[in-house]
């Protein structure tokens, strides 16, 4: 093992989907100057697009069928330990649509980052670009957060923005924010990889300094 093998951040990605924004992720990572590796991706569903898409780039891949568990608790508990076994330096959250107990939170506090559709705090949970069309909104977006216990409430690190236009549709919105999406987990990702980017007592803080407020890619 070289001392650069040793270095290098280690990345675990959780999915439950097609994996679009796994994608993007295992294409900034293969870039040359990329501080960090993607050294498995996880699945519930083991009928997952994202596992294919992992399994032909070459990582390893596990799946923790939630379907199999009794309890919210069993199935974080097995799924803490496949992560574990891969020491990660940060877990990623791309599309993983399951809600989190506290004790699993808790186990990767400052570790675990998610996407949203949307500029949070505003429409957490699902059905978002709808949500945003009916409240007649002018801008939507995405956000990039740490993961706390509270549902799509942790402390936002960035945010892009899109605009909503007369023509929009809730699948139009969907296509201009994931194209927004895949611009933006790549970079916070190599922020975190790079040292960059920390929780310090619930707050974002970058090189160092508290971030008073979500950093923004602006819709131009």
């Amino acid at each position: 093992m070289t001392s650069q093998d040793i270095t290098t951040p280690r990345i675990v990605v959780l999915v439950s989907g097609s994996g679009t924004n796994l994608q993007a992720l295992i294409d900034a990572t293969r870039e040359r100057e990329f501080p960090g590796d993607i050294v498995a991706v996880g699945c519930n569903r083991p009928d997952a697009f994202g596992l294919e898409r992992a399994k032909q780039a070459g990582i390893e891949t596990f799946t923790v069928d939630h379907t199999r568990f009794d309890s919210r608790e069993g199935f974080d508990a097995a799924l803490k330990a496949e992560i574990v076994r891969h020491s990660p330096d940060v877990v990623v959250l791309a599309g993983f649509m399951r809600i989190l107990t506290a004790d699993f939170v808790r186990a990767f506090h400052g570790l675990m980052l998610n996407i949203h559709p949307s500029l949070l705090p505003h429409y957490t949970g699902l059905n978002t670009h709808q949500r945003v069309l009916d409240a007649g909104d002018s801008k939507h977006g995405v956000s990039i957060h740490f993961v706390t216990e509270d549902l799509d409430g942790g402390p936002v690190i960035a945010q892009a923005e899109v605009p909503v236009e007369s023509g929009d549709s809730a699948a139009s919105l969907a296509r201009k924010v994931q194209e927004k999406e895949h611009l933006l987990y790549p970079i916070v990702l190599r922020w975190f990889c790079e040292g960059r980017l920390r929780l310090v007592d619930d707050q974002v803080c970058f090189d160092g300094q508290p971030v008073p407020a979500p950093m923004v890619l602006s819709a131009d």
